[in-house]
Order: C-alpha cells, then sequence, then structure tokens
C-alpha cells in the first residue's frame, strides 16, 4: 500500500461520509473534496456527491468511506486531515489544513497556500 494520500479522515468523518454515501443512494461513489475562491479570506472548501471518478484525481478510503479530491484541488489540501464535528451550533466537516495561512471570523472561508516544496504543472 504505502501510497501516500493527500487528504486522511478521522473515524468521525468517515463515519459521516458512509451515511452521506447510504443516503444517496447506489451511484454514490464517495464524496468530492475541492476549492474555490471565494469568500472574505480568499478561497472556499467545496463539497460534493461523487458519482463517479474522475481523471487525475486523488482517492482516499477509510472504514469504507470514500473521499476524491479534484486535481486542481492537491496543492492546497496536500496533509489536511478531515473531520467531522457535531457542536450546538453547528454540525459540518471540518479541514485540519497545514497549508492554511489564515481564516476568516465565520469560519466559511480561509486563505491557502499550495504546498512548499511541490513542483506546479
Amino acid at each position: 500500500m504505502g501510497r501516500f494520500s493527500v487528504v486522511t479522515m478521522t473515524d468521525a468523518a468517515a463515519e459521516r461520509v458512509r451515511s452521506v454515501m447510504a443516503a444517496q443512494g447506489e451511484d454514490a461513489v464517495g464524496i468530492r473534496v475541492g476549492v474555490k475562491k471565494g469568500g472574505c479570506a480568499g478561497m472556499e472548501y467545496t463539497i460534493e456527491i461523487a458519482r463517479d471518478t474522475k481523471v487525475g484525481e486523488d482517492m482516499t478510503e477509510h472504514e469504507g468511506a470514500r473521499v476524491f479530491v479534484a486535481p486542481e484541488a492537491v496543492l492546497f489540501l496536500l496533509g489536511t486531515q478531515m473531520d467531522y464535528e457535531e457542536t450546538t451550533l453547528r454540525s459540518g466537516f471540518v479541514f485540519k489544513n497545514p497549508n492554511q495561512t489564515s481564516a476568516c471570523g465565520c469560519g466559511e472561508s480561509v486563505e491557502l497556500r499550495p504546498a512548499s516544496g511541490m513542483a506546479t504543472a
């Protein structure tokens, strides 16, 4: 195995991904994580249901849960741990990202830099 995964998942995140996949039916193969420009800090994480695999994307599997990382997001998500938290005020996926340099006050957008030492194509 020994392959390095761009994103890792906690047990709580894997459990949530599995329940999302189950709720979506048999054509859901996992969830896809990416980044897009937006928000007050510059970038936002995106999450969508993956119904197929795309060329060039990275896939992480943990306890039957699959997360696909969009190719254009790999450098921004390298080394990120995906968690799932439920608090009194919100519930959702949380990203512990070493490439994050700052976040806005509402926590909806972040400032990300590409992982250092990686050649950009």
